[in-house]
């Protein structure tokens, strides 16, 4: 697959800590340097639909009809599914039709997660994604839908009019949530990937959709990748290695093989990943982590280190993607690091 037939996106995490204002200018700014959307991840607080919204009218004021953008997840259970279909609908009204939905298990795995939210202590991740997706792709055609399962029911309910069409993408790691994103959903968002297992990714894609009786090339494949540019390449890796370690280690007690961490042990991090963990038991604090983390096994699934080297690194780890998110990590407080990511993978800067 060539730089051509890819969409180069940005990726602004809510954790960046920006205001309304900030989003709205730096999302003008990914649309002068040539980005074809805008994404943003998702949880409880500040509501990524809203977000989307603004870059939308936003980006208008640079290219006309504004720039798409997307989510890239939002966890089920923070929403209904019809107020979250409702949610998506506006947004690509707003949008002309140019916003992804993206929807994911989120930590529905671990039973604090589902005592949380009051859900079913019953329900399991690939379930609850089906009929979630079967559900918000049937809304968002316009259908009047009539559910009873695990997860939900809902009797009689439509959107009223239909909106433009907003694609769903599963976020999915494992193959049986990658097979589920070919069998149901319009793509699979994927996560801290090398190349090899975004192949892998495909390919389960495909057998899902082949199974399915969909043509595998209808399901779109889209990833982060986390890029952190400064000068100081000390300072970037650390902040790189920071943001790799929240999804990479698991939590004290918790199942190795499920989630991010049987998804990193599935790439050959398992032995690092345990001698990492081991540590963090035996008090090592989060400094010393980042410090005793391969950077071998970073450099895997993105970049940090100079501006000049980021676009190479970006265009390698794309390999085999329909759409491409530089998911910016910013190595300093304030919006100039976050710029100096935008600026050092703009499209224009990628190789063949």
């Amino acid at each position: 697959m060539g730089k051509g037939d890819m969409e180069i996106a940005v990726g602004l995490d809510r954790g960046l800590g920006l205001s309304w204002g900030q989003y709205r200018e730096l999302g003008r700014y990914a649309a002068g340097l040539g980005y074809q959307s805008i994404w943003t991840n998702a949880a409880n607080g500040r509501d990524s639909t809203h977000v989307c919204a603004q870059w939308s009218v936003a980006t208008a004021e640079v290219v006309a009809g504004g720039i798409g953008t997307g989510i890239s997840v939002i966890p089920i259970g923070y929403w209904s599914p019809t107020a979250l279909a409702s949610a998506a609908a506006t947004v690509a009204e707003i949008s002309g039709g140019k916003f992804v939905l993206g929807v994911g298990s989120g930590a529905i795995q671990s039973p604090a997660f589902r005592r949380s939210l009051g859900l079913d202590d019953g329900l399991r991740p690939i379930g609850a994604m089906r009929e979630w997706l079967m559900t918000l792709r049937a809304l968002l055609a316009g259908e009047t839908v009539d559910h009873e399962g695990k997860a939900f029911a809902l009797h009689g309910i439509n959107l009223g009019t239909p909106p433009p069409r907003v694609p769903v993408a599963l976020g999915a790691l494992g193959p049986k949530m990658l097979s589920l994103a070919g069998e149901a959903a319009d793509g699979a968002a994927l996560n801290w990937c090398t190349p090899e297992q975004v192949a892998v990714s495909r390919a389960t894609v495909t057998q899902g959709a082949q199974a399915a009786g969909r043509d595998p090339s209808e399901i779109t494949m889209i990833e982060y990748i986390r890029i952190c540019v400064d000068d100081d390449v000390d300072a970037a890796r650390r902040a790189y290695t920071k943001a790799l370690m929240g999804y990479a280690l698991a939590p004290p007690g918790a199942n190795k093989a499920l989630g991010y961490r049987g998804h990193f042990a599935r790439m050959g991090f398992e032995e690092a990943l345990t001698e990492l963990e081991d540590r963090r038991d035996r008090g090592a604090s989060d400094e010393e982590l980042i410090d005793a983390f391969p950077i071998e096994l970073a450099e895997l699934v993105g970049y940090f280190g100079p501006a000049s080297g980021a676009a190479t690194a970006f265009r390698r780890l794309a390999e085999g993607l329909d759409t491409a998110i530089v998911r910016v990590v910013a190595a300093r407080p304030g919006t100039e690091s976050i710029t100096a990511v935008m600026e050092a993978c703009q499209p224009m800067k990628l190789p063949p």
